[in-house]
């Protein structure tokens, strides 16, 4: 199920990724970043480190290698990746998340 509109009219973030390949949203306060990903194809994230992020899968498939341990997130399941851990996934077409990241300005918001 896409997410709902009222949550799609949310600001886009700048990823490295073009939005035929993932579309996001998000919400900004001081104290994080929360953003909604819709992953449109397979793809694989390259691991990286960056503060904190808790997620959950809405709905999809995400192989998470997280501090060198793999495993595979269905719907329903969380996540919690401690700051400057090292991971990185791969990520099924049709997969949506929600992650939340201690940092707010993890992700720069898309302006217009």
């Amino acid at each position: 199920m896409p997410f709902p509109d009222f949550i799609m009219a949310f600001p886009a973030i700048d990823v490295p990724f073009s939005e035929d390949v993932v579309q996001t949203r998000a919400i900004r306060s001081d104290a994080g970043l929360t953003v909604f990903f819709t992953f449109l194809q397979d793809m694989v994230l390259p691991p990286h480190s960056h503060g904190a992020q808790w997620g959950t899968v809405v709905e999809g498939e995400i192989e998470f290698t997280i501090g060198g341990e793999t495993k595979v997130y269905s719907p329903g399941d969380s996540y919690s990746i401690p700051s400057g851990v090292e991971h990185g996934a791969v990520i099924k077409a049709g997969t949506r998340v929600i992650d939340v990241f201690s940092e707010p300005d993890r992700y720069p918001i898309k302006s217009g």
